[in-house]
């Protein structure tokens, strides 16, 4: 549940399975937005809320893409800014750990305790928030099912603040509540 009062600053949102895709890398030239992600994006805009992408994209490192690729992609979608961590090994910005949050926060001057992340993966994209204290949104597209059911056990100690079916639903969840508030 939002909490009340709450102005939203911020969404992150993911990339893969959370947006488009399948949740498996893809290049950028051969990713597909799912049908409404674009709308779910316009709607955040609209309505006064920042929109970041946060992904995780090691096959930066071997050289399968590029960052500037995927910014392009990102920026051709809308978002404000995007946050790409493009590390195989460990790092202090591959989610789960919460590094893109932080250096988004420090960059845009935001609470993220005033801001959501949306995704898929229970046992980064919600860890990573909780982290932070950012409110979560799952998506069952992507690893969303798995993530709540088979995978469960991996992130335990946590829940979403929402279990959304997609992203429009999310987007949706994220603006009614705005509107309460």
């Amino acid at each position: 549940m939002i909490k009340p009062n709450l102005d939203i600053q911020a969404v992150f949102m993911d990339r893969d399975g959370t947006i488009g895709g399948t949740g498996h890398f893809i290049h950028p030239r051969d990713f597909e937005l799912y049908p409404n992600s674009q709308e779910a994006i316009t709607l955040l805009k609209r309505n006064g809320i920042k929109v970041f992408a946060i992904t995780n994209q090691y096959r930066i490192s071997r050289e399968e893409a590029t960052i500037q690729e995927f910014e392009e992609q990102f920026s051709e979608y809308g978002f404000d800014q995007s946050y790409i961590c493009p590390h195989e090994q460990e790092c202090s910005c591959r989610k789960p750990k919460p590094g893109m949050l932080v250096e988004a926060s420090q960059q845009h001057h935001l609470d993220l305790s005033r801001c959501i992340v949306i995704g898929d993966v229970g046992d980064t994209d919600m860890l990573a928030a909780h982290a932070v204290g950012a409110m979560k949104v799952l998506v069952r597209t992507g690893w969303g099912e798995s993530s709540l059911t088979t995978y469960r056990n991996k992130w335990a100690e946590t829940e979403p603040d929402y279990i959304a079916e997609d992203i429009l639903d999310a987007v949706h969840w994220i603006i009614q509540a705005k509107l309460k508030n």
